[in-house]
């Protein structure tokens, strides 16, 4: 397979399961059970402003998921975290692919959130969305991963326009030592990790990782196994230097192969016109970034970031790409006087793209580089000593798509009294056409001759493709949140919000032309891309968390969630993938983590996802359960079991070249060392 040197030494070893270890020497990866409900809320983060600060005190729908609750959660990928978050959809398509938005509009292709990990952007301008089976770092060296519903488009930019997740990793001065992992199960077939961490100095620090996993494939609705599995292997490397008092160096990397297979339905010219087809998927890149830090006495703090990243895609007979990404960015925060907060900065990507020929999703020109400029202003200002801040900022970016797009923002936070905040904002946010909005071609369905849908003598193939006079996708929202914490043991998060879009995408007929080049000869039925769907969203976010006892900790997340979408009245679309279906209308998340006698945890999870109208998938119920123990300081044991409900259950479908698999249930072992 490729593996080299580095694959053959884990599989030697047989390390498996990453991301299940205890030990983590940062303040996020202390037990959240040891932690006080005000500890908790004053966790620092640093998505909602680009600066460091308060959980507690930020102006947005902000939920941060520590080192801690990851780890007892028992999930194994970075999507399967992500569903204790308020507001986000996260829906597994098979063993290797994932659905994930914020507030509606999800799809394997969902393009309104903005996904970051330590600084860089990972969002594909192919579809202005993100291969989650790609994003991928060891789980035991994150430290947060914090998640903003709504816009975050005036600091970060297009595409940010239903949420951002930004995942942070642990400096490497907290990773000290070695780890281990190794563990197996049903669906787990073999995962593993090895990490090891040095002081060069006494402010010089070095980590580097391997880890190697295998799934094993999902089911077809009856039960039977599907050829989807996958595997990855992966390594990277962190250094962290404080070279001056007023200097901090990172530098980080990362190298990545992996392959899976998918199986897809694809249109055929021999009945019944659709063929079942299992084909690879190869995907092999890195990346390489640096940031530098500087204190200035009097003006304020300077960082400058740089990154490259290189990605290759290979989906045998769909579609092959290669890209290249160059990001600059340089932000400078200061105060001025004693009441503004204020940070700006420049930008500027650069990518380069290129596709071969494929016979289903093809892109003219083959080649295209995009350049993306961009600055941004932000201010904070107090109003109220400790009691009124009014945030006001916005994005300025020039794109190659639609040209000059500016988002604003305006926010308030009232602090009446130290257990209460209360917050709201006004915002302006775009989706920015991609390349396959631009781009793209692809036969999606064939009508046979002779039928109800096609009386003709030769079939019609539909076609549908891309349009360089695609704008922007728009939204306008309104934000309206509330923290309270009534007693030491008890805080409660509630945002609502209510969204309005204009310019959505839509799916135009065209005129039918014949095709006599085709063999066999087809009568050509486009469906072009455009923007004439308007739509309103609106639904209400709820966090509670309470300590129950000194040992004992509940999670309760509930979302509501409405969309309603009209067409303008001179469109004839039938089909736009934004449709109110594909996203549930209520979620629920309990989960109730519990340390007992003898070195055991105990750790609960209980998941509702309402129906999916538009995909015909029903209501499903999950529970997971994960019981550890840690005979030594230095090991921990753990037995994890998901999907505990159902032998398999489906939860979402993809939109092109749709075959629906289901998630099966899963039982793993694992053990994480210390050394």
């Amino acid at each position: 397979m490729g593996y080299g040197w580095i694959g053959l030494l884990l599989l030697i070893a047989n390390l498996t399961m990453h991301g299940t270890t205890v030990f983590a020497n940062s303040s996020s990866g202390v037990d959240l059970t040891e932690m006080s409900i005000e500890e908790v809320l004053q966790l620092e983060v640093t998505s909602a402003a680009k600066k460091p600060q308060k959980l507690g005190n930020a102006a947005a729908a902000i939920f941060a998921l520590t080192a801690d609750d990851i780890r007892r959660s028992g999930a194994t990928s970075i999507p399967e975290a992500l569903r204790m978050v308020p507001g986000l959809q996260v829906a597994r398509i098979d063993s290797n692919k994932w659905a994930i938005t914020s507030r509606g509009f999800n799809g394997r292709f969902a393009n309104k959130l903005l996904v970051l990990i330590d600084g860089r952007s990972v969002y594909t301008p192919s579809f202005s969305g993100v291969y989650w089976e790609v994003q991928d770092t060891l789980l035991a060296d994150l430290d947060r991963i914090e998640v903003i519903r709504g816009p975050g488009a005036a600091l970060w930019g297009a595409n940010a326009v239903n949420g951002i997740i930004n995942i942070i990793t642990k400096h490497a001065r907290d990773t000290q030592g070695g780890l281990l992992t190794a563990g197996a199960g049903t669906e787990e077939r073999g995962t593993g990790s090895l990490r090891y961490g040095t002081a060069l100095s006494d402010t010089a620090f070095l980590r580097i990782y391997a880890k190697y996993f295998n799934r094993d494939g999902s089911v077809d609705t009856e039960g039977r196994s599907t050829p989807d599995a996958w595997e990855t292997i992966r390594s990277g490397v962190r250094l962290d230097w404080q070279a001056t008092n007023d200097d901090d160096l990172t530098i980080q990397g990362d190298v990545y192969y992996g392959e899976a297979k998918q199986t897809l339905s694809l249109p055929s010219f021999t009945p019944p016109y659709r063929e079942r087809r299992t084909t690879g998927i190869d995907w092999v890149g890195g990346n390489l970034l640096g940031r530098w830090q500087h204190r200035f006495t009097d003006l304020g703090n300077l960082t400058l970031q740089a990154y490259y990243d290189r990605t290759s895609r290979d989906e045998s007979g769909v579609m092959q790409e290669t890209r290249d990404t160059f990001d600059l960015d340089m932000q400078h925060q200061f105060l001025w006087g004693n009441r503004q907060d204020i940070i700006w900065g420049l930008g500027y990507r650069f990518t380069d793209d290129t596709f071969n020929r494929s016979n289903l999703i093809r892109v003219q020109p083959r080649s295209r580089s995009l350049h993306l400029f961009s600055a941004f202003v932000q201010d904070d200002i107090t109003l109220i000593e400790d009691r009124l801040k009014l945030i006001v900022g916005s994005k300025f970016e020039h794109n190659d798509h639609t040209g000059f797009e500016v988002q604003p923002t305006v926010r308030l936070l009232w602090t009446p009294h130290k257990r209460h905040t209360v917050w709201a904002a006004l915002s302006r946010a775009v989706r920015t056409p991609s390349r396959g909005d631009d781009d793209a071609l692809t036969d999606q369905l064939i009508l046979p001759p002779k039928t109800l849908q096609n009386p003709g003598p030769l079939p019609v193939l539909v076609r549908f493709l891309g349009n360089r006079d695609f704008v922007s996708e728009k939204l306008l929202a309104y934000e309206l949140g509330y923290r309270m914490r009534p007693i030491d043991r008890l805080s409660l998060d509630i945002a609502a919000f209510y969204n309005t879009y204009d310019d959505l995408r839509t799916v135009e007929p065209g005129l039918p032309f014949t095709d006599l080049t085709s063999t066999p000869p087809v009568i050509i039925s486009p469906l072009t891309l455009d923007n004439k769907l308007q739509g309103e969203t609106y639904g209400v976010e709820l966090a509670l968390e309470w300590q129950l006892l000194d040992r004992w900790r509940i999670n309760l997340a509930y979302t509501f969630l409405q969309l309603d979408f009209d067409l303008d009245g001179d469109s004839q679309s039938t089909t736009s993938g934004n449709d109110a279906g594909f996203s549930p209308n209520h979620q629920v998340s309990l989960r109730s983590s519990i340390e007992l006698p003898g070195k055991l945890t105990l750790d609960t999870w209980l998941r509702y996802v309402d129906t999916l109208s538009a995909l015909d998938i029903d209501r499903y119920v999950t529970l997971d359960i994960r019981l550890a123990w840690q005979p030594l300081e230095s090991i921990e044991l753990a037995l994890v079991g998901q999907n505990l409900v159902e032998s398999h259950h489906s939860e979402f479908r993809q939109e092109i070249f749709p075959f629906q698999t289901e998630i099966e249930r899963g039982v793993y072992g694992a053990i994480s060392w210390r050394f």
